[in-house]
């Protein structure tokens, strides 16, 4: 007998938009391209582009679609990241989720006080010690941009802060082409060389062009470093519709793809076959305030449709969730935070950021990122689905136990309960009166007592004496010369 359903296992998704709708999206896109283009402000990608067959008057560069066609097909259609101990830890392809931190906000919300002041060094460094003991949070990127030290040099300070102090995968922001060189020097270092870093990338570039249609030669030199290193980056314009870009989310789309499928032809000249995504952001830009958005559903719809485009063409995607434009974290931060991460899931974005913000980016704060590993773990549970085989269906324990009894004593029970149904560490299900007994604690409450318990007992594994005193020369130096001095 064949039976079709005997291990039928379907995750749970959506689809934003028809193959009609894609299509019609990534022709506006190649139109975009071709006929009103960039302006690109670095002479070097200029002469490449032109070489390639870009038509380039001054600063402008349009780019026909038979180049653009080219360079997605050296793209690999996806690439594999490690840990820092060199174990493979995230497959960025198709529709595999993993999400990681907030990054690069000004201002910190303390982690043992609640006081918002200047993002330290230390504060990044605790935060990734916090990310790396919360068990749905896959990756890491520095939370917060880092303001007592220099500014031109923080990107070194940051990196040696977070590889100290967790395991997991890391993207990072390099402040220039230089830091992003020393950033990845230091990598190796702690890879055991560059040959081991490049087999196993623990780390990705995020490069940011400028909306609408600039390419700053900062940022290409950025691209072109990992181009040529042939490490993985993850390039993410970030369009506000109806400020930066169209206020139609189409529209917008297209835009924003279009920035991005720039930053893989640049890479792919630069190097055919180096590892490169099409990511976007999406701000929603509040009309009656100016302020940009992170709680909008408008943002979670634009990046669930623009993955579905980028998905078309076959590379990885770059989604933002978990993020709040709450000021403390009350009822606003876990309706924002929860729809944007399970609607982000269900698209099947590949690496969703930002879980972690508050006050619409200003401030990163660690109690906002364990409340969303917990929604998170909800999330994951609900995409898992529902495995349908003959075990599952447990026909036999419904006959065993009959009309009337129950199913607790059954070791069917005991043998599956854990996988079948998620557990949470911060949401009550206690009986009122025993919730009073325990002292009547908010979720705010119950999430400072488990941030504190995290600060108080967890350390990530230490890397090698040696490994951590040539990090500390690499960033002296490296600060020195970022810095001018």
């Amino acid at each position: 007998m064949i039976q079709t359903s005997a291990t039928e296992k379907r995750s749970v998704q959506f689809q934003v938009l028809t193959e009609d709708q894609v299509w019609a999206i990534n022709r506006a896109t190649f139109d975009i391209m071709a006929k009103v283009g960039f302006k690109v402000l670095h002479e070097g990608a200029r002469r490449m582009l032109e070489k390639a067959g870009a038509s380039v008057r001054g600063e402008r560069v349009k780019v026909p679609e038979h180049l653009v066609q080219g360079c997605l097909a050296t793209a690999p259609k996806g690439f594999t990241i490690f840990d820092r101990e060199g174990r493979r830890a995230m497959e960025v392809e198709g529709r595999k989720s993993y999400y990681g931190t907030s990054t690069a906000s000004p201002n910190t919300k303390d982690a043992r006080t609640g006081e918002i002041h200047p993002t330290r060094v230390e504060d990044i460094a605790l935060a990734a010690r916090v990310a790396d003991a919360l068990p749905n949070i896959d990756w890491v990127m520095p939370m917060g941009s880092s303001q007592d030290v220099p500014a031109l040099a923080a990107d070194v300070y940051e990196f040696e802060a977070v590889v100290t102090n967790t395991t997991k995968p890391m993207v990072f922001i390099g402040y220039s082409a230089r830091g992003s060189e020393l950033v990845f020097e230091m990598a190796a270092q702690v890879a055991g060389g560059l040959d081991r870093l490049q087999e196993r990338p623990f780390l990705i570039l995020y490069p940011e062009p400028i909306s609408p249609l600039v390419q700053p030669a900062e940022v290409i030199e950025r691209i072109l470093v990992a181009a040529d290193l042939n490490l993985p980056q993850m390039p993410g314009p970030s369009v506000q519709p109806g400020g930066t870009s169209p206020v139609s989310l189409a529209g917008s789309i297209a835009q924003g793809n279009a920035e991005s499928l720039m930053c893989v032809v640049l890479a792919q000249l630069k190097r055919p076959g180096c590892p490169v995504a099409l990511g976007v952001n999406f701000g929603i830009l509040d009309m009656a305030t100016a302020l940009m958005s992170m709680g909008a559903p408008e943002m979670s719809l634009g990046l669930a449709a623009q993955a579905q485009v980028a998905r078309s063409l076959g590379l990885p995607t770059w989604g933002l969730a978990g993020a709040t434009d709450a000021k403390t974290l009350d009822a606003q931060a876990g309706i924002e935070a929860a729809f944007s991460i399970l609607a982000q899931g269900l698209a099947g974005l590949n690496l969703i950021h930002d879980v972690g913000y508050m006050d619409m980016g200003m401030v990163c704060a660690c109690e906002m990122l364990v409340m969303g590993d917990e929604v998170i773990g909800m999330a994951k549970r609900f995409l898992e689905g529902i495995t349908v085989n003959p075990e599952t269906l447990a026909r036999e324990i419904v006959e065993a136990v009959g009309p009337g009894g129950n199913f607790l004593q059954q070791r069917h029970t005991l043998e599956n309960f854990r996988r079948e149904l998620w557990r949470p560490s911060l949401l009550s299900r206690q009986p009122y009166g025993t919730w009073q007994a325990q002292g009547s604690k908010t979720m705010e409450t119950r999430v400072r007592e488990k941030l504190a318990r995290i600060i108080e007992t967890h350390q990530a594994p230490a890397l090698p004496d040696k490994t951590l005193a040539a990090l500390a020369e690499l960033r002296e130096k490296g600060a020195r010369e970022l810095a001018g001095e």
